[in-house]
């Protein structure tokens, strides 16, 4: 038996070696680099137009021909690598790029064949054939592709080295196209991960190999994960929309393995992540619609140059529209919150992602007309987004008067303030909740609108009064998801309200750009409604979000339905009449034409509910709201009131018309007294 002088070499040093190595290559610069990989093709060109000559003349002849035309071979080699820098061939990065540097290596060196032909014919400075030149050409390619591919060869096994002894995922990309195949790229140095293969739905793809890699059938997929075994499926198709995403988890879970995917196309075009930065699927990506490009002339319009205000801008609405006004250069941003930490949060996050912006912190209620005087002035605010409110509907519907007062009396104030300082737009962020609502918080939100509606008529002022009305938003504070995912996390039931309850979502960036475009398209006065897409079944979200986290519905988790909560509606409307939305010039952007009170009419009443409520009579205002909105239909305890203010309302009209009439004054007092006898609860009304 014969003993091998390498039987002793312990290979498990290589991990190490190559950790030496690859810090001894990110040691180098990148003019270091250049000039490595510049002396590595100035040989390879002289070994090209070497063996080139060979060929043509032979071997013997070689020596008196390298000294006859030294001078020229040397300029030929410059010739090439001049050509190669201008193409960006010494740019590339080649453990990361892709086929592309063939291309410009093909460029250059025809450039380069060209060039020296050129300078032969018009200056004879060698008698070198021109077939000589070409096949010097044809090898400087071949020896030049040969070169970078042996290197990103070496590199793979160098990775392939570290990874030794490291358990490797297994994973499938789903989606062979663009985002798929800079996916591959990126897996490649990405500790852990090894593709086995693509999926794609495209029959033309199928069965052909993307970077060397197979394209499968999606009816594939389960012999594949029998014969070869893959933990994660990585789904490469930014730009669908969440409906062919739900579509594809529905028809991937019966793998039984996490499905993971890369960015949305929002996410792209936000700048913030690239298509590389894999992540969960969650239930944004299910419940988000196709991306439509917004109008950049309409989110610049009010923006640019200007001098911004948020109030609410450390809320969930609020600090969304500070992102997306930063992106589009205002002359200065204000934050006006009034909670601290969120206005402290809100302004390091800007200062971090937008170093060069101009902007303010201000520590200020809505309701504060001094303090909010004080900060337009100072500033002198052009647009004003009105974002702060309260929109809790159990927690407003217990505490009535602080809701009132917050999204009602702030709402005036703000509006009042603006038309002082001469602001040239006012935008209302309203709610769905706003439409027929059943809550205080909904009813709220409504006379928020009419006061608008009742500004934007008087004739006084320049301030343009606009609203926009949308649903829910996802992963807004309140929001279901967040509840619903901190719930499957400690394994616990799922708590919803009721099993047919729907409502509509959009999500927080798609909301927010949404707004600032139904803005910049104001005249004054309108109410806008963001197209929310189709209702969700809440009951649907739940069963989906525990689907992602690899779990089965009401086998795993329990979904569990509580009832109602104070003023919850079942469904929620965009609309008070479905007939009145008109088009504009964007497709996710209508205008309601809505009931709405004359000033003179409004502020009086305005006035009642809100001396009401500074006495705290929580009575007597919700029977003003039920004046102002004849839409509202409250439940639970202020249901009650509803009825009396209808019969409130009954007793004057009976009373008004008894007056008129020749009815006998004996038997008007019997008939206007029994009335307001059957009507006891009267007195308790403000």
């Amino acid at each position: 038996m014969i003993n091998s002088p390498f039987k002793d070499l312990d290979f498990k040093a290589s991990p190490q070696l190559y950790t030496y190595l690859n810090k001894l290559i990110n040691a180098f610069s990148n003019d270091r680099k250049y000039t490595i990989l510049m002396l590595a093709d100035a040989s390879l060109f002289l070994l090209a137009i070497t063996v080139a000559i060979c060929f043509e003349d032979g071997l013997d002849m070689m020596p008196g021909i390298m000294l006859r035309q030294g001078n020229f071979m040397l300029l030929e080699i410059a010739i090439k690598i001049g050509l190669f820098w201008f193409f960006g061939v010494y740019q590339q990065v080649l453990r990361s790029t892709d086929g592309a540097f063939m291309f410009a290596i093909a460029k250059a060196v025809s450039a380069s064949c060209v060039a020296i032909l050129a300078l032969d014919r018009l200056l004879p400075v060698s008698d070198i054939p021109a077939s000589v030149l070409l096949s010097d050409g044809m090898l400087s390619l071949i020896l030049a592709i040969a070169l970078r591919f042996g290197i990103r060869l070496l590199m793979g096994k160098m990775r392939q080295i570290d990874h030794a002894g490291k358990e490797m995922s297994k994973v499938v990309i789903y989606g062979a196209g663009s985002a798929g195949c800079i996916l591959a790229q990126g897996l490649t140095v990405k500790n852990g991960k090894k593709l086995i293969g693509f999926v794609d739905d495209n029959p033309q793809l199928q069965g052909r190999n993307v970077q060397g890699t197979k394209v499968y059938a999606p009816a594939e997929l389960l012999k594949l994960k029998a014969t070869i075994g893959f933990a994660e499926i990585l789904l490469a198709m930014p730009s669908i929309d969440g409906q062919r995403r739900r579509d594809l988890s529905q028809r991937l879970k019966i793998l039984g393995v996490p499905i993971k995917t890369v960015p949305s196309i929002t996410e792209l075009l936000s700048g913030r992540v690239s298509v590389n930065k894999v992540r969960d699927l969650n239930i944004e990506d299910l419940l988000g619609r196709k991306a439509i490009a917004a109008h950049p002339e309409l989110l610049q319009h009010d923006i640019t140059d200007r001098v911004v205000l948020v109030t609410g801008g450390g809320g969930s609405i609020g600090s969304e529209l500070c992102r997306q006004i930063a992106k589009q250069q205002p002359k200065m941003l204000l934050i006006y919150e009034l909670h601290e930490f969120a206005l402290y949060q809100m302004d390091m996050e800007l200062g971090e992602s937008y170093p060069k912006l101009q902007k303010v912190a201000c520590l200020g209620s809505v309701t504060d007309a001094q303090t909010l005087t004080r900060v337009l002035t100072q500033y002198n605010v052009d647009i004003i987004y009105h974002a702060a409110a309260y929109k809790h509907v159990p927690i407003v519907e217990a505490n009535p008067i602080s809701g009132m007062v917050n999204n009602i009396s702030g709402t005036l104030t703000a509006a009042q303030c603006a038309i002082e300082c001469n602001v040239s737009k006012f935008v209302l962020i309203s709610t769905d909740k706003a439409v027929r609502p059943t809550n205080i918080m909904g009813a709220t939100k409504r006379v928020a609108e009419l006061v608008l509606q009742g500004l934007a008529d008087l004739p006084t002022h320049k301030t343009c009064f606009t609203m926009v009305r949308f649903g829910n938003v996802l992963g807004s504070s309140g929001s279901v998801v967040p509840r619903f995912s901190e719930q499957i996390a400690a394994g616990k039931p799922i708590t919803l309200t009721h099993a047919d309850i729907t409502r509509y979502f959009m999500t927080i960036p798609e909301a927010a750009t949404l707004v600032i475009q139904a803005g910049a398209m104001a005249k004054g006065g309108e109410v806008f409604l963001l197209d929310m897409g189709e209702p969700v079944k809440i009951y649907d979200l739940a069963a989906q979000m525990i689907r992602l986290h690899g779990l089965e519905p009401e086998k795993d988790i329990k979904i569990e339905v509580t009832g109602l909560r104070p003023g919850e509606k079942i469904y929620e409307e965009l609309l008070i009449d479905c007939d009145a939305a008109l088009p504009t010039g964007h497709p996710k952007i209508f205008c309601a034409r809505e009931a709405k009170l004359g000033w003179q009419q409004l502020e009086p009443q305005l006035t009642t509910l809100l001396d009401a409520a500074a006495d705290c009579e929580v009575t007597a205002c919700v029977s003003v709201l039920h004046d102002l909105v004849p839409e509202y239909q409250p439940m639970g305890q202020y249901a009650k009131v509803k009825s009396d203010a209808v019969a409130v309302s009954m007793v004057a009209s009976i009373s008004d018309k008894l007056r008129k009439s020749e009815i006998h004054q004996e038997g008007r007092k019997k008939i206007s007294t029994g009335m307001i006898q059957a009507c006891i609860p009267i007195k308790t009304v403000g």
